[in-house]
């Protein structure tokens, strides 16, 4: 694979190499770049001792990325080329060259994926270590640098798959700002001078195709793949699109001073599709989602779900409202993408009760009336936990077992709330 890559200015710092951020972050970049004047490149950070920065730097950091499934209800197959990583640093190998990034003032943004459990802080962690054991406190140590250059901040755009990610790791930097006494003004210019936004992340990336040939031409041992659809909504002041013009291009980016309410229409409509058919499905003999969707009964049912009862109980626009379910369904009818009911069904109570149960409710304030598809979701979830196969924890699945319908819905530890005024139509649907 030989290909010239262009030079362009660095300008992002980016920890992990993974499958997720080449097939979204870089992806994007790469869009940037040809539709704009960004004209930036990424230096890729491997977070932890092993990775895939020596794959990557074998292919001079060029990969190709292939993006699959259905537009406007036809097959889609799209590869494009990816050449925005510059070079690749790994502080296990090299802690020197790690920190020297903090000496370069064209860095302005630093992005992350480093999983969920990588935004966390540890007492074990100090300021001679090199490396540090977590993600924030490697941050830090750069950021102490930069500090000490007085150079310019950053502006964080973490994708991490936890609310508040970029709250979070301010307040872990903090932490360490603390435990390492490294002054007032260091804090200060931590608060002042650096934007964390918190982000919301949106797309399926399946990876390397271990299972398949994808006859591109030429050989990649890189290469990557992912569904069509894509979103990143990001909570930040409007001024970052003066120096990342997302605005600029058609990419379905979403710069806003609210996330909640788009984390809210993702989990309402997406997971709660998901969670409200999955026990029905598993009760059914279904194996995967898009199994769901070309089962009739079964696409019935949950397209009622989210148009009907679920959709009505949002506030964004109705249209948009729409436009993303439509696009839900979709990406579930993905050929591509093999989404197993059994995986999706791992902790259904506790599911539910986050992503069904909250239209449920809402449902009956705004209309007086009761949503039947989703109380029926809700009998086919202790319908499943009765006698399916379900996979939670043992003292759940004893309780519903060994439990009337009564002393189910009344379980607060299960839906934080009484349930029981449900009773009567819950019945109407049980054998």
């Amino acid at each position: 694979m030989k290909f010239t890559k262009v030079n362009r200015t660095e300008k992002v710092i980016q920890f992990g190499e993974g499958g997720f951020l080449r097939g979204f972050v870089d992806w994007i970049l790469q869009i940037l770049n040809e539709e704009t004047e960004f004209e930036g490149s990424a230096v890729v950070v491997q977070p932890i001792a092993q990775g895939m920065c020596d794959a990557l730097e074998k292919q001079n950091c060029i990969y190709t990325h292939v993006m699959r499934g259905l537009k406007d209800g036809e097959l889609c197959v799209d590869k494009k080329l990816i050449d925005v990583i510059s070079r690749t640093v790994k502080p296990y190998d090299d802690y020197d060259a790690y920190l020297k990034l903090a000496e370069n003032p064209d860095f302005r943004f630093i992005v992350s994926n480093t999983t969920e459990s990588g935004i966390v802080y540890t007492d074990e962690d100090n300021l001679a270590d090199a490396p540090h054991k977590t993600f924030p406190a490697k941050l830090t140590a750069l950021l102490w640098k930069r500090f000490k250059l007085a150079l310019n901040g950053f502006i964080f755009l973490p994708c991490e798959l936890i609310d508040k990610n970029g709250e979070n790791l301010k307040k872990c930097i903090l932490k360490y700002a603390d435990k390492w006494e490294l002054g007032a003004d260091f804090k200060a210019w931590i608060e002042n001078e650096n934007i964390f936004c918190n982000t919301l992340v949106d797309r399926i990336v399946t990876g390397y195709p271990r299972d398949e040939k994808i006859d591109l031409g030429y050989e990649d041992n890189m290469v990557n793949t992912s569904e069509l659809f894509h979103l990143w909504v990001i909570e930040g002041p409007k001024s970052i699109l003066e120096e990342i013009p997302f605005d600029k291009t058609n990419l379905n980016i979403i710069v806003t001073d609210n996330l909640e309410m788009y984390r809210t229409r993702k989990v309402r409509i997406l997971n709660g599709a998901h969670t409200s058919m999955i026990p029905y499905a598993m009760l059914e003999g279904i194996e995967t989602v898009k199994d769901c969707m070309e089962n009739e009964k079964m696409s019935a049912f949950v397209n009622k779900c989210v148009f009907d009862e679920i959709i009505p109980t949002l506030d964004l626009p109705k249209d948009e409202l729409i436009d993303y379910a439509n696009n839900v369904f979709e990406r579930f009818n993905n050929p591509f993408i093999k989404h197993l009911c059994a995986s999706i069904s791992l902790n259904s109570v506790s599911k539910f009760k986050v992503r069904v149960l909250p239209s449920l409710l809402e449902y009956i304030k705004r209309t007086g009336e009761k949503p039947q598809n989703l109380i029926f979701s809700l009998v086919q979830l202790i319908e499943f936990y009765k006698n399916g196969t379900p996979t939670d924890d043992e003292e759940i699945i004893t309780f519903i077992k060994n439990s009337s319908l009564e002393e189910i819905l009344k379980n607060k530890s299960f839906w934080d709330t009484d349930l029981s005024f449900l009773l009567d139509e819950v019945r109407k649907y049980v054998n």
